[in-house]
């Protein structure tokens, strides 16, 4: 038996109908497919590019929050000089960080990728991996910088790992990156 639902295809001839389903179908199914975060840094010449990063372990495994680990990290970081690392935290298997582009033209992805492979190298621990990716944001105002840096800093005592912020021993700001 059939049903008597007026107006079933919103008005639409079944082909247009079926297409705009089709349409529907295809874009959910393209953003399905993506299984890596976008990345590219805008660097807009007289604006200041100051960029949230996350970089987690390989099965976020628990390996990073020594401090061994924060030391080498570190000089990793103070000798990778293409992207300047401001204030940091190092979670157990995660690290926030903010960084700065510094007067080279890497791009951020090759940077991390660099500075991944050299503390690896450095470290020795087969075993010790990192996500091949990483979560990237460029702050656009200042009270942003602000704003993340607080949840950065509370992200350890979200986590039941100190009471306070500042009782975090693997944290630490490299260089001040100025929003200017």
């Amino acid at each position: 038996m059939g049903t008597n639902v007026p107006n079933a295809n919103c008005g639409l001839p079944e082909d247009d109908h079926t297409t705009a389903r089709a349409e529907q179908q295809d874009a959910h199914d393209s953003r399905k497919k993506r299984r890596h975060p976008a990345h590219g840094v805008l660097i807009i010449g007289d604006q200041p590019t100051i960029v949230f990063v996350t970089v987690c372990t390989k099965y976020r495994i628990r390996w990073l929050a020594t401090p061994e680990v924060h030391c080498l990290l570190r000089e990793v970081w103070t000798k990778a000089t293409a992207w300047l690392v401001g204030r940091y935290v190092v979670m157990p298997d995660h690290i926030h960080l903010f960084a700065a582009p510094n007067d080279t033209p890497i791009t951020l992805d090759k940077w991390i990728t660099y500075w991944k492979s050299q503390f690896s190298k450095r470290h020795g621990v087969p075993e010790h991996r990192w996500l091949t990716d990483h979560w990237d944001t460029r702050l656009r105002h200042e009270e942003s910088y602000d704003q993340k840096w607080e949840y950065v800093r509370r992200n350890p005592v979200r986590h039941g790992l100190v009471g306070k912020p500042e009782d975090r021993p693997f944290q630490g700001e490299i260089h001040a990156l100025r929003w200017e």
